[in-house]
């Protein structure tokens, strides 16, 4: 299950993972530092995306997850050249590489099927699980503390 990097106002669902708001122990200011930095980041580079481009300021929620994906890395890229082009002025680039004529690949926007109402409401619970949150919370501090935890010593 994907979750979210979130500020103190959502609920403890298993798609949300809020920061430690007095962290105690070295393992929980590592991941508060770690959770608030990475957040933060991912809000200015949203931001900054849906200031340029209309497609990611309207709702994706009929897209499937592929799609979606590959609207936001083609956002960044075309991001990323126009920064380089406003920073360095026009290079000339050799885009012969690009240019391999007609793509298989269809470019219409697939939706989601129907989902039954079943579905919907055991989707539902396993959003809400708390204890599924509270497990996800515990093995991402870990997680960070094995990844970053002795960069100090």
């Amino acid at each position: 299950m994907a979750y979210y990097l979130t500020d103190g106002i959502y609920p403890n669902w298993a798609t949300f993972i809020q920061s430690i708001p007095l962290p105690q122990g070295p393992k929980a200011k590592l991941f508060a530092e770690r959770q608030e930095s990475t957040r933060k980041d991912v809000e200015r580079a949203f931001g900054v995306l849906q200031s340029r481009f209309a497609i990611v300021k309207n709702t994706a929620l009929l897209w499937d997850k592929e799609k979606i994906g590959k609207v936001m890395k083609t956002c960044v890229i075309l991001h990323n050249m126009i920064v380089e082009n406003e920073r360095h002025g026009y290079a000339q680039i050799d885009t012969s590489e690009f240019e391999s004529g007609e793509s298989s690949r269809s470019s219409k926007v697939k939706r989601r099927e129907s989902i039954h109402v079943g579905d919907m409401l055991g989707i539902r619970r396993e959003v809400r699980d708390t204890e599924k949150h509270d497990r996800l919370k515990a093995d991402l501090i870990e997680n960070i503390w094995q990844k970053f935890g002795n960069e100090d010593e």
